[in-house]
């Protein structure tokens, strides 16, 4: 049972409004004194021309009170329903508990493709601490669509193509060794690369050595392109490492250079079809009609740009998968580069631009400044990681010493702190990066929920035998268990607003919220020393609060160890 649509029913037949504008105008109070629903009758005074008040006592005597419903209050211009404690705890924990693992999951998506772009780092430049939020966030969503029954497609748009590998070229020739890169990897890679950028701002020469190897690239030349695989060989294995640490896969790695011999025909296309123009010796597409700066396609030197590469990668995309959605995470600052792109897309013909959606992000930042590998000015995403599993083991090892397989333990906890941490802010705000912050153990944290799943297990293992097929759910009367399946109700929607806003911010603070209910409740109600029929229907919502905890942490890519 729906009982937020019973309730809109119930107003719907008394008020003559449409099923839909009961059920958007039912709200549910902060305050409980106020009832468990409540429908705020201003909106009707035009209709009937009557105060609030008056009109909301006149429905409420209209108002056929249903088996489920305890009582029906009005207090001012408000409808107050007091759903029924036992028959509450039962529709919801019984759901729960038949779906198991799949609660919260539905077939909304089915038949449907979301192609999704995110991490994306770059080749010769470390997987540093600013890559976690493409990253974990891009991976959310992934698993937040894959649940509501979407087929998605996760693409890893790597940056291995531009100007920067000409760069890198320059510096090795110019500063580096085959035995400094084969003994150090992409440390090395990025010291000649910080250096390039130190000299060239003395020798601006440098520059247009690098654009010319990277022209070299394009036109296939052997040297520059043996330097360029070898490059990213040595990312790659590097990248792979950090992504399995963090349990983060892919479907595909197409990178900028996957799309090297598929852009010459887009560009005749754009001249087809009219689109491109000449413009100081650049082809460019003109978006003054959006009042844009225009979009660059080919550059006066002959080399192609990020814009070329991405519009290509969208009709390989389209072609490719059919896709309703194309998801591409990146930071904030690149929103006109894809509000460009996706206008030039819309200029081809092609209706499906409309699908494109750039979700933006905030920054991750030093507190010294904003992270930069030019400057070689970052903390690696390895390092954070294992500081943060060995910050870990010091806590297990100071309060549960003789925990069973404390190292995995560890590696859950400690990862799962870091993504949440990420996980719990609005993607679009600038995350300023804190040791002290990221692996704070206490509060609204990754292992505080963790922990609070780790405590319905040993909950359940110290219970022994538990059955769920009679239970007395009239036992739950208290505001505790009330609150806990309130919170548990309304976790599909919550995946589903997570999904429709591109926000996994949105099931990272409900299960917050899951967590500190449970606690109360746990805290307030005697479980395995109660009474028989109160024990069991105190176990069953350990046991729905147990399977929504673990599969929320899943669906944002963290563990749920059962000890802790």
């Amino acid at each position: 049972m729906d009982f937020k649509m019973e309730v809109a029913g119930l107003l719907a037949k008394a008020t003559e409004l449409s099923l839909d504008d009961a059920l958007s105008t039912v709200e549910i109070p902060g305050n409980k004194a106020m009832g468990d629903f409540a429908f705020p009758c201003f909106r009707l005074a035009k209709v009937f021309r009557k105060a609030p008040p008056m009109i909301a006592q006149e429905v409420a005597d209209k108002l056929d009170k249903p088996a489920f419903i305890e009582n029906i209050q009005v207090v001012g211009a408000y409808i107050n329903f007091f759903v029924k404690k036992g028959i509450y705890a039962q529709e919801i924990l019984t759901k729960v508990l038949a779906e198991k693992e799949n609660y919260g999951k539905s077939d909304i998506g089915v038949g449907k493709t979301v192609v999704i772009d995110y991490s994306s780092p770059n080749i010769a430049k470390p997987f540093h601490v600013g890559h976690l939020r493409s990253t974990v966030i891009g991976n959310a969503i992934y698993k937040i669509y894959e649940a509501l029954g979407y087929n998605c497609e996760g693409v890893n748009h790597l940056g291995d193509w531009g100007t920067q590998f000409g760069k890198l070229i320059v510096a090795y020739h110019n500063w580096g060794s085959k035995e400094a890169v084969e003994s150090q990897g992409i440390q090395e890679l990025m010291r000649i690369y910080v250096k390039f950028h130190d000299e060239a701002e003395k020798n601006p020469a440098l520059d247009d050595e690098a654009r010319l190897w990277f022209v070299k690239m394009q036109e296939g030349d052997e040297e520059a392109l043996t330097l360029w695989r070898w490059f990213y060989d040595i990312s790659i294995k590097e990248f792979e490492r950090v992504y399995k640490m963090l349990g983060v896969k892919f479907d595909a790695y197409t990178g900028e250079s996957f799309y090297n011999d598929k852009m010459a025909p887009v560009v005749e296309e754009l001249k087809e079809k009219n689109i491109l123009k000449e413009s100081e010796g650049a082809m460019i597409v003109d978006l003054e009609h959006k009042n844009m700066a225009p979009c660059l396609i080919i550059r006066k030197d002959g080399g192609t740009l990020y814009a070329t590469r991405d519009i290509t990668a969208a009709l390989y995309r389209k072609k490719t998968y059919n896709f309703d959605k194309c998801i591409y995470l990146t930071a904030l600052d690149q929103n006109l580069h894809f509000a460009q792109w996706f206008e030039v897309i819309h200029l081809m013909g092609y209706d499906w631009y409309k699908d494109l959606i750039h979700v933006p992000f905030g920054l991750v930042s030093l507190d010294s400044g904003k992270l930069s590998t030019r400057h070689g000015n970052v903390i690696l995403m390895e390092d954070l990681l294992n500081q943060a599993i060995g910050e870990t083991k010091k806590i297990i090892e100071e309060k549960n010493p003789s925990l069973e397989n404390k190292e995995e333990v560890a590696k859950q906890v400690g990862i799962g702190a870091v993504i949440f941490n990420d996980l719990y802010n609005g993607r679009i705000k600038d995350v300023v990066f804190s040791w002290e912050r990221m692996l704070n153990f206490d509060g609204e944290t990754g292992p505080y929920v963790q922990y609070t799943h780790a405590r319905a297990c040993s909950i359940l293992k110290r219970a022994g035998d538990i059955n769920l097929s009679d239970i007395h759910f009239d036992a739950l009367s208290d505001e505790a268990s009330l609150d806990i399946c309130k919170l548990l109700e309304t976790y599909p929607e919550k995946i589903k607003d997570a999904a429709n806003k591109l926000e996994p911010s949105v099931v990272t603070r409900h299960l917050v919220a899951i967590a500190q209910a449970f606690n109360k409740f746990y805290h307030d109600n005697p479980i395995l020393n109660s009474e028989e029929d109160v024990r069991q229907a105190r176990l069953a919502v350990v046991v729905a609060v147990k399977t929504v905890m673990k599969e929320g942490l899943c669906i944002l890519g963290i563990d749920a160890p059962e000890q802790m």
